[in-house]
């Protein structure tokens, strides 16, 4: 009796970690982000044409892999801060932050982030880089 008990509760266990593993990698990121103004793809292109920074928030494989022309990499588990975005821009100067789309949260904590630092003027790019090579944009 006690041998089933315990192949039960290891059953139990294996089953509850299978779920967590399925849907761990089914986040979504928000559609909007307080303090921040969500732009489509189209918008962000228009952003682009009118000079405005891109800043790339993905992990060095992705960026590695391919951008947004002329965007600036800060990682942001490894390069994001204040002090890194002040150095690139005022807190005033429009941004487009991206990542990997709605499945990637990092453009959409990096937008929480800098809006938390005092910067006011950031576009949220949720469908990010995959939409914009997709269109045809221009990427290196």
């Amino acid at each position: 009796m006690k041998k089933l008990i315990n192949l039960n509760a290891i059953l139990c266990f294996i089953s509850l970690l299978s779920i967590q593993i399925a849907f761990a990698g089914d986040a979504i990121s928000p559609m909007t982000i307080d303090g921040a103004k969500t732009v489509t793809t189209e918008e962000a292109k228009k952003l682009f044409d009118d000079g405005v920074l891109f800043i790339d928030v993905r992990k060095d494989k992705d960026w590695n892999a391919g951008r947004v022309s002329d965007a600036v990499q800060l990682n942001i588990k490894t390069k994001l801060s204040e002090e890194t975005m002040s150095a690139e821009m005022k807190k005033s100067d429009p941004a487009v932050i991206y990542c990997n789309g709605e499945r990637c949260m990092r453009s959409s904590d990096a937008c929480k982030k800098a809006v938390a630092w005092g910067f006011t003027n950031l576009y949220y790019y949720r469908d990010g880089f995959p939409a914009w090579k997709s269109a045809g944009y221009p990427v290196e």
